[in-house]
């Protein structure tokens, strides 16, 4: 992952900093809402990281065990997360010298998102075997439904049901040409 307009280097097989290799431009300004979750979320690595958060991992081992991602990536990954907002660190509940990263509400609000994703693979990239999970209401032990878009009237609403259109209560920004 890429780090708002930070230049991005690496470590080599000695433990020596790499020169800078990509630099990146932040989305985080960007007047699409889209742009800048994506901005906010940054790759497919962190999305698994805030999953394994879900399902109560809480130490960089834990991650980097149930991932199997490198250390030095895991390590910018989780930093990104808690500059965000998405996760924070806590000393360890078991009171060893350890820290532990906790899912924030900003993070918690990540929660229909995954699920909106899991379900779109269930239904379009499976092999036709099925896939080994299952999403369940704890209580009841039943199927969880699939996510629908409804309109304020409860109506159910696909891609033609719906536009974007100006907000008149935002304030509006000049855009700046770099």
């Amino acid at each position: 992952m890429q780090l708002h307009n930070a230049v991005i280097g690496g470590i080599d097989f000695f433990g020596t900093e790499r020169t800078p290799m990509v630099k990146r431009t932040s989305l985080e300004k960007a007047e699409c809402p889209i742009a800048r979750s994506l901005d906010a979320l940054g790759d497919w690595w962190s999305l698994l990281i805030i999953r394994e958060a879900f399902l109560g991992k809480r130490r960089f081992g834990e991650f980097q065990k149930s991932i199997g991602l490198a250390k030095n990536i895991l390590t910018v990954r989780l930093r990104a997360l808690v500059e965000r907002g998405i996760l924070t660190t806590a000393p360890a509940s078991d009171g060893s010298a350890y820290q532990e990263y906790l899912l924030t509400p900003k993070g918690r609000g990540i929660f229909p998102v995954l699920v909106a994703l899991r379900q779109w693979s269930e239904e379009f990239s499976c092999d036709g075997g099925g896939f080994p999970t299952l999403l369940v209401d704890r209580d009841k032990g039943r199927p969880v439904r699939k996510l629908e878009l409804r309109a304020e009237d409860g109506r159910l609403l696909g891609n033609g049901d719906t536009e974007v259109r100006p907000n008149s209560g935002a304030k509006r920004r000049r855009r700046v040409l770099a």
